[in-house]
């Protein structure tokens, strides 16, 4: 078994690049990459504090990433006490993973698609 390197995370480091190059006024997402899916670009946006808004950022990010809005996956979870959005896209050869967690108590909206 050979160990795993930085390189092998090259395709969604280099995106994740080009998209802070092509939107630098994007909100700020948690990001992850991992080794277990080495094309994949996971951007995600979570109700943490009153100035969060995440289904904001979440439309934000859609829009740039060119994802139709009837190709978001919205739902409920947590008891109906958390919406969920999920979206995918390629960019630069990744995959892109979208996501949102709000609280259902918030007063933003994102469009009709929950």
């Amino acid at each position: 078994m050979t160990m795993s390197t930085l390189a092998d995370l090259s395709t969604p480091l280099r995106a994740l690049r080009m998209l802070s190059a092509d939107h630098p006024d994007l909100p700020v997402p948690t990001v992850r990459v991992s080794p277990f899916y080495p094309d994949r670009l996971c951007l995600a946006f979570h109700s943490i504090s009153d100035t969060t808004l995440p289904l904001a950022a979440f439309e934000a990010w859609r829009t740039a990433l060119g994802v139709p809005e009837d190709a978001v996956d919205g739902r409920l979870q947590s008891g109906g006490r958390t919406w969920a959005l999920e979206a995918w896209s390629e960019y630069a050869g990744a995959t892109v993973e979208l996501t949102a967690y709000a609280d259902t108590d918030r007063t933003e909206g994102r469009g009709g698609v929950l």
